[in-house]
């Protein structure tokens, strides 16, 4: 499965399929979140939430994938990220874009 973040792939004819979306509310445990609220007294990046993240995306991006492959997709385009604060320590990220079939 190709995921690009442009709306198209150099020299393919495509056929859309219609958007898919990948989501998640991803948190993180009392202790780490309890380090997170230390780190914010002295500065600097909070790792733990940094990771978190990264986590939470490579999730909602198999899930938006998967979503794709369903419609019998052979790629993703113009793939876009979002994410909210659900609440404290917990952030929903989403991953979505056009699911094309390519010609």
């Amino acid at each position: 499965m190709k995921l690009v973040s442009i709306d198209y792939l150099p020299g393919c004819e495509l056929e859309v399929l219609g958007l898919v979306k990948g989501a998640v509310v991803y948190s993180k445990s009392f202790g780490k979140d309890f380090m997170a609220g230390m780190k914010n007294l002295v500065g600097g990046e909070i790792k733990g939430y940094t990771e978190m993240l990264a986590d939470a995306r490579a999730i909602a991006t198999k899930r938006m994938a998967d979503e794709a492959e369903a419609l019998g997709a052979d790629a993703v385009i113009n793939v876009r990220y979002g994410s909210s604060s659900v609440m404290q320590s917990a952030a929903e990220v989403i991953a979505y874009g056009t699911a094309v079939k390519i010609k």
